[in-house]
């Protein structure tokens, strides 16, 4: 007889077998007996936590006939009557699975409703269990609505996905939706000491904790994990084969890159991280491991009173560590370590990116004294001003010795520290000045022309521009010759509606236009009059009385482009 893996022969048979799903099997147990059964059901959750097996047991449980063929509705099927047995082994008429991931489209799910129009034939109920749901098209899901949401009574709906995001909302709104939790790592131990115990097979603690920790709150993925664990260690679970088989790294390691880090000693981190490498250990599971003894030398520094409430065997030693660490570095390495994950696959091997991960705690510790940090001469502090940094940076300059001291230098350069507002160190001038104007007597007629046409609303977008930014140079009896800068505002449509709207205005002439520099354009002119007006009001604040005194008595400075016009023109 062919092996049945793990996973498939303690495959729970009814709601007392499931473990770590209490919240669900209570409320599906409740609408049972109390026989309020909903016609659809969702069930959402990451892989391996029991959707697909809580469908066969609820199938079952409406379609079991009992010991004695009496039976009725239960939350208790026997396993042993016709209908539990053909469900159990996926032979039974009146109950279908179909995989989304492969029948996604619309003709498979029409052909999936069209057996809705049939009563059963062998149990009780039909029951349609649809996996991974999320997968169907949209029309697919168009076409299951109404039947989903008017089922004939001898039909139920069971859907599961492991992404309810991608499922509709009208989907949703439809169905009785429970999410099946991933499963803490004590519980996993816990089941799989059971299923050890019944194959008598023996296995030390430490190994099935790792494997209820790898197993990341899948039970299917634990007893994968313990199958394969089972076969490369001929028959026992041992720490050291498991470790081996999961490249986990020894918790010794862990410990003492903590304790280093915790004192400092940057030679035994690369030390320690050389020898994982020639280990052939895993980056990423030391930081995984690093988090978790992190995570619980945390809760010891902020509830001392946790400490007499474990059993794991190096909680001495992390008790010692909580002691050692800083609360706020043992909450920085915990970060470092959770995003120095993510970074791994970034560096040049995982293993330098490994030390750089905990090399960094090390550059952010504050330095303790004997160490070389310089220390700053406490005359040299006085002269030091702070400011919020949103609202200021620091500008710093060599300060001027006096002539009697020139013989006795400080121990480090004084430095006098001002403190600027940002704008003022940083932003440009809000009023930027204009180019060059030199001013001709053809330019004030053009800049003058120019304005009758914005006026009149007679030119527009590009050709406005060309006008405002071009300069006439010279005026003949039929013929104008303009200069502008830009080669992209020289464009025939934009020179013809120019000349045209010159020629509604009176001015019967032909456009011509060259390219070179502009110095008196009506553009220019705005510009240098905007300038004179920022600046007349800029001296209008400057020597107001008030302003004189605030200046004076409190040190008060107006902001470099603060001073705003109301009115432009």
């Amino acid at each position: 007889m062919s092996y049945l893996v793990l996973a498939r022969k303690y495959r729970p048979r009814n709601f007392t077998e499931m473990v770590g799903q209490e919240h669900v099997v209570q409320a599906l147990t409740n609408a049972l007996v109390q026989r309020r059964l909903h016609h659809a059901y969702l069930f959402t959750g990451t892989r391996g936590v029991g959707k697909t097996t809580v469908s066969r047991i609820l199938a079952k449980s409406l379609n079991c006939q009992g010991i004695d063929g009496q039976g009725g509705i239960t939350a208790a099927p026997c396993g042993v009557c016709q209908a539990c047995q053909d469900i159990d082994s996926g032979r039974f008429v009146d109950y279908t699975e179909l995989d989304a991931a492969s029948n996604r489209g619309v003709d498979e799910v029409q052909s999936l409703l069209e057996q809705a129009v049939y009563k059963p034939v062998q149990g009780r109920f039909k029951v349609f269990m649809i996996d991974e749901v999320h997968m169907l098209t949209n029309t697919a899901f168009n076409a299951m609505l109404k039947t989903l949401e008017e089922p004939p009574e001898y039909l139920k709906f069971v859907l599961a996905t492991t992404d309810p995001q991608k499922v509709p909302v009208t989907v949703l709104s439809r169905c009785l939706q429970f999410n099946l939790r991933p499963m803490a790592p004590e519980t996993i131990f816990e089941h799989l000491t059971q299923v050890l115990s019944k194959e008598n097979l023996p296995a030390e603690p430490t190994a099935l904790s790792l494997l209820a920790r790898a197993a990341r709150g899948s039970m299917r993925d634990a007893l994968s994990l313990t199958d394969q664990a089972i076969a490369f260690g001929n028959g026992q679970l041992q720490e050291a084969t498991v470790r081996l088989m999961l490249g986990s790294v020894d918790r010794s390691h862990v410990l003492g890159l903590i304790d280093a880090l915790a004192r400092g000693h940057g030679a035994d981190v690369v030390s320690i991280s050389e020898t994982l490498r020639l280990n052939g250990l895993s980056a990423a599971s030391a930081l995984e491991d690093m988090s978790m003894v992190l995570q619980r030398m945390a809760v010891l520094q902020a509830v001392p009173q946790a400490a007499a409430e474990s059993h794991d065997p190096d909680h001495q030693e992390m008790l010692r560590l909580s002691q050692t660490m800083a609360a706020d570095e043992t909450q920085l390495l915990y970060s470092l370590c959770l995003h120095g994950r993510a970074e791994l696959g970034l560096a040049p091997d995982e293993y330098a990116g490994l030390t750089m991960v905990l090399l960094r705690l090390l550059a952010f510790k504050p330095k303790v004294a004997g160490s070389q940090q310089a220390v700053m001469p406490e005359a040299q502090k006085k002269t030091l001003t702070t400011a919020p940094p949103s609202e200021s940076r620091v500008v710093t300059r060599p300060a001027l010795q006096p002539v009697s001291q020139a013989a006795q230098p400080p121990l480090a350069p004084a430095v006098q520290v001002k403190t600027l507002p940002v704008r003022e160190a940083s932003e440009p001038s809000a009023r930027t000045a204009p180019k060059t104007l030199v001013p001709t007597e053809e330019g004030e007629f053009w800049t003058q022309t120019v304005r009758g046409l914005v006026a009149t609303d007679a030119v527009h977008a590009l050709v406005r521009e060309l006008a405002m930014q071009s300069q006439l140079i010279a005026r003949d009896t039929d013929q104008w010759h303009l200069r502008i800068e830009s080669e992209s505002l020289n464009q025939g449509t934009a020179r013809e509606r120019l000349q045209a709207a010159l020629h509604a205005a009176g001015h019967v002439v032909k456009l011509v236009v060259e390219i070179g520099k502009v110095s008196d354009s009506p553009a220019q002119r705005n510009a240098a009059a905007l300038a004179d007006k920022q600046k007349a009001a800029e001296d209008l604040i400057h020597s107001d009385p008030l302003v004189q005194a605030m200046v004076q008595d409190f040190g008060a400075k107006i902001v470099p482009g603060s001073i705003k016009l109301v009115h432009s023109n």
